[in-house]
């Protein structure tokens, strides 16, 4: 256990933000969490992230101790598209898990990890999530990121925050869109009826931009690619639900059909990011799955 402590030298920052550009190799998410725990005293009081620093303000952190990882390594294979000492890009398939949880706490893309790269993978998203810098949901299938070190899981987070991070998709929506194109800005919170839902709303959201195309029409429903601005939680999934085409399979925001698969049809086709430690601009594409294609090569165009 680690204890810092602060004499503050300048007014109305906010305290998670003073913190972050004080203690050097954590992101400002982690000091977040670090203040919820209450591991975070201002004037021997315990403060929120909101609280703005004054000048004099004592401010003492408590850093943990690192819990030893207890995840288990299973040997499950991984379809590695790119891996260099510092990061690597995985096509995980749709129905897997990106980390424990409970309810699923073996069999995920984290077990795999563990596997292959042993301890190599950053530690700053915890324990249960180690390397993980972004994640996709079970159902959805394609490329992520994943941080085998601490100051390449920074890069990448800075960059995911700045909005500076390419992610393109592909999916299938129910109905007949009506523009060939348009732009979804809309905020995206947690449902206050059902806690494990997200929907579109004003009360404490955060900015939500997708940007889709139509790429091909169907009788009952259209494939479309979409870009995210930002990545919220089932951002794309709600955005669609939102204007009345909810993706097929969808069976949280929308209503499943004898045409639909086992989950959603969403695939995360495209990444682009300049990579944290060289500075060069990569990207990266991955195949449509087998289901997919089917769905597309079996249906009838109009």
């Amino acid at each position: 256990m680690e204890t810092l402590y602060f004499l503050v030298e300048e007014n109305d920052v906010r305290l998670d933000k003073y913190l972050t550009g004080k203690i050097n190799g954590q992101t400002r998410n982690y000091i977040q969490k670090l203040i919820a725990s209450d591991s975070v005293l201002v004037n021997e009081k315990i403060k929120t992230n909101k609280y703005k620093v004054k000048i004099g303000d004592s401010i003492i952190v408590t850093i943990p101790e690192i819990v030893p990882l207890t995840v288990e390594a299973e040997d499950i294979p991984l379809d590695i598209v790119y891996e260099d000492k510092d990061l690597l890009v995985v096509n995980k398939p749709q129905g897997m898990v990106v980390h424990p949880a409970n309810g699923n706490p073996t069999g995920t893309l984290v077990n795999a990890l563990m596997a292959h790269c042993k301890d190599e993978l950053s530690g700053i998203n915890g324990v249960a999530r180690p390397g993980i810098v972004h994640r996709i949901d079970k159902n959805t299938s394609g490329l992520l990121i994943v941080a085998k070190s601490d100051p390449a899981h920074i890069g990448l987070a800075k960059q995911i925050k700045e909005h500076s991070f390419k992610r393109e998709y592909k999916a299938i929506v129910m109905g007949n869109l009506k523009a060939d194109s348009g732009t979804i800005d809309a905020p995206i919170g947690r449902s206050a009826k059902d806690r494990k839902k997200m929907c579109v709303t004003e009360k404490n959201s955060k900015q939500a931009t997708t940007y889709y195309e139509v790429l091909k029409r169907f009788e009952k429903f259209t494939y479309i690619k979409c870009i995210l601005k930002t990545g919220r939680t089932h951002q794309i999934r709600v955005h669609m639900a939102y204007i009345y085409h909810p993706l097929l399979g969808d069976d949280v925001y929308g209503k499943v059909s004898k045409l639909s698969p086992k989950g959603q049809c969403l695939h995360a086709e495209t990444i682009g990011f300049i990579h944290p430690i060289t500075n060069v601009y990569m990207e990266f594409k991955a195949p449509l799955p087998d289901y997919f294609k089917r769905i597309l090569e079996t249906s009838k165009e109009i």
